[in-house]
């Protein structure tokens, strides 16, 4: 019996927790809704905003590094890549 009040326990906890969150909860006004949403406006423009910039940095840099390394191999004459790019 303890076992299984063992295992019911924490779910009786969750549903008190749930149902006291339900209750509080409510919908929001105009005003509240309109800043919420323009907030939320904010952060997708700015995490656009910073993927750009990443992207913008890392393109360069991955192009100097497989660059570096297509030469390497290029000049060892294990690979050749004139079929990549054509004259």
């Amino acid at each position: 019996m303890e076992a299984i009040d063992s295992a019911v326990d924490p779910l009786r906890e969750f549903a008190k927790d749930s149902v006291r969150l339900v209750k509080r909860c409510h919908k929001p006004d105009r005003k509240e809704f309109t800043k919420v949403a323009f907030r939320t406006a904010i952060g997708f423009v700015v995490m656009g905003f910073v993927g750009f910039f990443v992207k913008l940095i890392f393109i360069p840099i991955n192009n100097i590094i497989v660059g570096s390394q297509m030469e390497s191999q290029s000049s060892v004459g294990t690979y050749s890549f004139e079929f990549l790019m054509p004259g």
